[in-house]
């Protein structure tokens, strides 16, 4: 898949209940297609990626569910705060990861929303896979022991 995202610029919104719920196998930087109010509420810290996903509409990539709240200042001009916004891929991403959705299972899960250097909004989305109830507790276990190696080594010394 496509290189992860190792640089971010000012951050918006994260879904941290994504890693807990989901295997992260790939991340991948998108665009996003915003009207100015939604830039404008973006800017100002607010939005939310609770209960949103990626997937495919009429062949092309979207945001669906992600709540970016409407700007007070935009009065009549605002925008739909749920609505659909198109997410901006190259043309081969875009059909790896529709043929990975299809075929494999997998889903398109939003981890976060930002502004790069260059003040654009984009979207790290993660090819995901499900967990179950065990890997859950796995991971929460594997997690509670390496905080509990760090504080004993903290304290020896």
């Amino acid at each position: 898949m496509a290189k992860a995202v190792q640089k971010r610029g000012r951050m918006v919104a994260q879904n941290r209940r994504a890693r807990h719920d989901y295997t992260i196998e790939d991340t991948l930087e998108a665009g996003l297609v915003l009207v100015g109010s939604e830039v404008k509420s973006l800017r100002a810290g607010r939005g939310s990626l609770a209960d949103s996903y990626a997937g495919e509409r009429d062949g092309e990539l979207y945001l669906f569910n992600a709540h970016i709240p409407s700007y007070a200042a935009a009065s009549r001009f605002n925008h739909e705060t749920r609505r659909a916004r198109k997410l901006l891929v190259h043309r081969r991403e875009l059909d790896r990861l529709l043929g990975a959705i299809q075929r494999e299972g997998v889903t398109l899960v939003p981890l976060a929303v930002y502004f790069n250097d260059r003040g654009i909004a984009k979207v790290e989305l993660g090819v995901a896979r499900g967990k179950r109830q065990y890997d859950k507790r796995e991971t929460e276990k594997t997690r509670d022991w390496q905080r509990q190696k760090q504080r004993l080594m903290r304290d020896r010394g």
